[in-house]
C-alpha cells in the first residue's frame, strides 16, 4: 500500500452503525488510517404491512424526500422504487441519490450542500402550498425537514421506515481505543450519534478523545463539537466517506507539520 511518508499511522473513529463501517474502512486505507468503529446505534428496518401501505401513499406525492441512503434501503425492502412516479423525489445528500439510483429510481434531484439546509434551498420545495409532501425517514432528528415543509404549505406524511437502536458501546473496541496511539481522528456526521458517544464513552477516554482531531460533515456539527469542548474542528466537504477520510488525512497532516 502506498501512503505519503509524511504522514504517521493514524486512526479513523467511526460511528457509523452497527455493520456500516465498510465504505469508511475503503475511503480510509489509502491515507494510511486504521478505521475503528464505535458504533452506538444499530439501524433497525420496519417490515409491517402498516407501513408498506403508508410508504405506497407516501411514494405518490408530489414532493419525496429520503433522508438518508438507509431510509432508501429500508423502503426498497418494502416496496419497489423502480417504478414511474408523478412528483419530484428528492435526497438530502448525494449518497441518498446514488442509492436510489441503485434502486433503479430515476429523476432524482439532490444538493451541492449535503444537509437539510441545502435541502429545503432546492427549486422544487420552495413553494408547496396546495401540495402533498411525503418525507420518508426515522424518528429522531431535528424536524427542520418535516417543519419547513409543513410552514411552505405542504400537506405532510412521514413515514418512517427505519428507527435507530441505542447500542452500548462494544467493550472490546473501547478497550481497543485505550491502547491505540494517537492520532486519532472522529468522523463525525451525526449530531444523535455523537451523544450518544459521549454519554457512554469512560471518564478516561474522554479527556484524550477531546485532545484530538474532529471532522464534522456541516458547520452544524462543526459548532456542536465547539461546544462539547474539542477544539481541534475543521469541516470536511460533505458527509461520504471519501469527503470524510480525505478531511481526517488533511489534519491529521496539517497536525504532524505544525
Amino acid at each position: 500500500m502506498n501512503r505519503p511518508a509524511h504522514v504517521p499511522e493514524w486512526t479513523l473513529l467511526s460511528l457509523r452503525p452497527r455493520g456500516q463501517h465498510a465504505a469508511l474502512r475503503r475511503a480510509a486505507a489509502p491515507l494510511g488510517a486504521q478505521v475503528l468503529g464505535l458504533s452506538p446505534w444499530a439501524l433497525v428496518a420496519q417490515r409491517d404491512d402498516a407501513t408498506r401501505a403508508a410508504l405506497a401513499q407516501a411514494l405518490g406525492a408530489d414532493r419525496v424526500v429520503f433522508s438518508s441512503p438507509a431510509a432508501v434501503h429500508a423502503a426498497a425492502r418494502l416496496l419497489p422504487l423502480n417504478a414511474p412516479h408523478p412528483g419530484s423525489w428528492l435526497a438530502v445528500g448525494e449518497g441518498t441519490a446514488a442509492a436510489l439510483r441503485a434502486q433503479g429510481a430515476t429523476g432524482v434531484q439532490a444538493p451541492r450542500q449535503m444537509d437539510s439546509e441545502g435541502l429545503l434551498d432546492l427549486p422544487p420545495l420552495a413553494q408547496l402550498q396546495g401540495l402533498r409532501a411525503a418525507l420518508v425517514t426515522a424518528p429522531g432528528g431535528r424536524g427542520i425537514i418535516a417543519q419547513t415543509l409543513q410552514d411552505r404549505g405542504a400537506e405532510l406524511q412521514r413515514v418512517d421506515v427505519y428507527r435507530r437502536q441505542p447500542l452500548r458501546l462494544p467493550p472490546r473496541q473501547v478497550n481497543r481505543l485505550r491502547r491505540q496511539a494517537t492520532p486519532w481522528v472522529l468522523a463525525l456526521s451525526s449530531a444523535e450519534a455523537f451523544g450518544l458517544l459521549l454519554e457512554q464513552l469512560p471518564a478516561d477516554l474522554l479527556p484524550r478523545l477531546r485532545s484530538q482531531h474532529v471532522v464534522a460533515a456541516s458547520p452544524r456539527l462543526v459548532a456542536l463539537a465547539g461546544q462539547q469542548g474539542f477544539s481541534r474542528v475543521s469541516l470536511a466537504e460533505g458527509p461520504l466517506p471519501a469527503q470524510l477520510a480525505a478531511a481526517a488525512h488533511a489534519a491529521v497532516t496539517t497536525g504532524e507539520r505544525s
